[in-house]
């Protein structure tokens, strides 16, 4: 009987095998390309008590979607400018797609303009450094939650009153590979504490949080411009596994390209100032 069994068994498998085999179709997708283009990702972060002197701006070229290899750009001309005092600070090409700088000086409420030359195109941006609010509290929790066996926690900052703020804050927990992002404007807590939570909402066995784990929290003070461009690109890649949801479309950064608009670059120039915490977790009570 065990023999009869076994043979009706893979009889089973194999019939289903065919069955799941003659109905699988090959589909070639064509995905469009065109020409690569400067991609420049220049996020002048000044973190509070450090002199701010030390920033990396990183240049590279687009790929086709299927491509994952990194393109480096070399040879660009990068430098930075304080539009308020006139000062320029010239980024060393590090030959490997980095320009770095060690004498920066970051000043709250001065403009800063970018100016990059690569291939004979010149690609500009402008920002101002807006001061940012200090991390007053941090508390971790079970209840708040989707799981109660789960550690959490909630940060804490005052919003400052009678003046328009915009926020960007990301939590990176462990070995994680990408932060959690938040993205917030003050319209309807102006002047307020404001509490944001944070979980790890994808969390199995083998990388929930646990006692002794640690997290980088950074709150960042950013501009309008830069809040709605990191809404959209939060709200297109949260939506990314959502077969109903709305289109992406393409996100023009603030890198343009004055004598050839059609040729601008991706990406974005920013100058913020952070206030960073590493929250390491602990036994609850």
């Amino acid at each position: 009987m065990k023999i009869v069994t076994n043979k009706i068994k893979i009889a089973a498998i194999i019939g289903l095998s065919i069955i799941a085999f003659s109905c699988t179709d090959v589909v070639d997708i064509t995905v469009p390309t065109e020409a690569s283009r400067l991609v420049i990702g220049a996020s002048l972060d000044w973190e509070k008590g450090s002199s701010g002197n030390n920033q990396t701006i990183k240049l590279s070229l687009s790929t086709p979607f299927y491509d994952t290899t990194p393109n480096p750009v070399t040879g660009a001309s990068v430098k930075v400018e304080n539009a308020t005092n006139g000062d320029v600070f010239i980024f060393e090409d590090q030959q490997d797609g980095n320009y770095t700088i060690s004498n920066f000086v970051p000043i709250i409420n001065n403009s800063y303009n970018l100016e990059v030359i690569y291939n004979n195109e010149t690609y500009i941006a402008q920002e101002t450094l807006s001061p940012v609010t200090e991390i007053t509290k941090i508390e971790q929790s079970l209840l708040g939650g989707s799981d109660e066996e789960e550690l959490d926690l909630t940060i804490y900052f005052d919003d400052p009153a009678d003046e328009t703020n915009f926020y960007y804050i990301t939590f990176l927990e462990g070995s994680d590979l990408f932060p959690t992002r938040v993205v917030l404007s003050d319209e309807f807590f102006n002047g307020n504490e404001v509490s944001i939570f944070y979980e790890e909402t994808e969390a199995d066995e083998e990388d929930e949080i646990l006692p002794g784990d640690t997290v980088d929290i950074y709150l960042y003070s950013i501009s309008e411009e830069y809040y709605n461009f990191t809404h959209r690109l939060i709200e297109q890649s949260d939506n990314a596994a959502n077969p109903f949801a709305t289109i992406p479309t393409r996100l023009k950064g603030n890198c343009i390209n004055p004598e050839n608009p059609d040729n601008y670059a991706f990406g974005y120039f920013r100058v913020t100032e952070t206030d960073y915490r590493l929250y390491t977790f602990e036994e609850q009570e």
